[in-house]
């Protein structure tokens, strides 16, 4: 049984933001000024499991930031969208391209930018430590900081109800 309250056996899809979500909101900034964002292994074995599963699987955010790209498509998610001003805009194209309706779709967020995107989708996902808003409007609130495992409990639960969370897996080889 799931402790997301959400019919999560329809979800086909995930997009999720970065700052915030897959990496902590705090971040060490490099000699030139721009944010080092770390990765979290749990977050990308649960993403590539996904990807390998057949669900579609979108990076939506705000940076502009080579890195994100790179860590994404080294774990085979091609749908990477860095500096996305109008993130709502972005999440509905990559919708329509993959024939997939609102509650098919899982979108986990943590501030006032994701809020569009949260209200599109039928599973909102915030972490813990989330805006206070974006927590209060969200179908689900994970247990986890951003950073620290949001991606990895959200893939895993909707895998499990789907009968699709490996039991085994080679890790990132193919």
């Amino acid at each position: 049984m799931s402790k997301i309250n959400y019919d999560i056996r329809k979800i086909r899809a995930f997009a999720f933001d970065v700052d915030g979500v897959l990496s902590p909101a705090v971040v060490p900034m490099d000699a030139d000024g721009r944010p080092a964002r770390m990765a979290n292994v749990k977050d990308g074995f649960a993403l590539k499991q996904a990807v390998r599963a057949g669900y579609a699987v979108a990076i939506i955010t705000g940076a502009d930031t080579p890195n994100v790209r790179k860590r994404m498509n080294m774990i085979g998610i091609e749908d990477v969208f860095l500096a996305a001003g109008d993130k709502l805009a972005i999440l509905k194209d990559w919708m329509a391209r993959h024939g997939l309706s609102a509650d098919e779709v899982a979108f986990a967020g943590d501030d006032i930018p994701d809020v569009a995107c949260m209200r599109h989708v039928g599973l909102s996902v915030a972490p813990c430590d989330a805006d206070p808003d974006v927590r209060a409007m969200a179908v689900h609130v994970s247990n986890c900081a951003g950073g620290y495992g949001v991606a990895r409990e959200l893939i895993r639960e909707v895998m499990l109800a789907q009968g699709a969370w490996p039991e085994t897996a080679n890790a990132f080889g193919n």
